[in-house]
């Protein structure tokens, strides 16, 4: 036998055989299975996050501007450019505005200082009574109601079956976020 023939006989086949390709398969599938459902809850608990994050900015930057104009400064649901005050909820976006008038609704003529789009379906924000039609900041930072009260009070931003996210104002005008209560209804 030549050295050619004796290389040829010991050498062995190279790829996989039809068994090995189902088991490798199989085992991805059950890899996929387990995976998938986890990479949507975490991202749903992204979702969640991301909008009291963007509330929470809002609330900083609408501080920060009073601040700055010496004027007060609201934030309030909206619909289009105005606020809805009768409406159920803050997804739908929320507008901030210089509240020349102190009425907590923004007005014709009234400066728009920014404004946050809805947010993606399934996600609530509610607030508790003191801050659920508006938030009102005073020249000097604080929170205050349009008739002198003190406005201080909480936001729960849910999608069902997730863990909740608050967002908290304190009467001087801080924001916190913090986890909710238990798993959203």
């Amino acid at each position: 036998m030549s050295a050619v023939t004796q290389y040829c006989a010991f050498r062995r086949p190279s790829g996989f055989t039809l068994v090995e390709l189902a088991i490798a398969l199989a085992i991805l599938a059950i890899l996929f299975a387990v995976a998938i459902p986890s990479w949507g809850r975490y991202f749903a608990q992204q979702g969640v996050r991301d909008r009291a994050d963007a509330l929470a900015d809002s609330f900083v930057l609408a501080r920060a501007e009073a601040i700055r104009r010496g004027a007060r400064v609201a934030i309030c649901p909206r619909s289009a450019d105005s606020c809805d005050p009768g409406a159920p909820g803050w997804e739908r976006g929320w507008v901030i505005f210089a509240d020349d008038n102190h009425n907590g609704v923004h007005d014709p003529g009234e400066a728009i200082v920014g404004r946050e789009g809805a947010a993606v379906p399934g996600i609530t924000i509610r607030g508790n009574r003191p801050v659920a039609d508006y938030v009102s900041y005073t020249s000097i930072g604080q929170l205050r109601r349009v008739d002198g009260a003190l406005q201080m009070g909480s936001f729960v931003v849910c999608r069902s079956g997730i863990a909740g996210t608050k967002v908290v104002l304190a009467n001087g005008g801080r924001v916190r976020i913090a986890p909710a209560d238990g798993v959203c209804p």
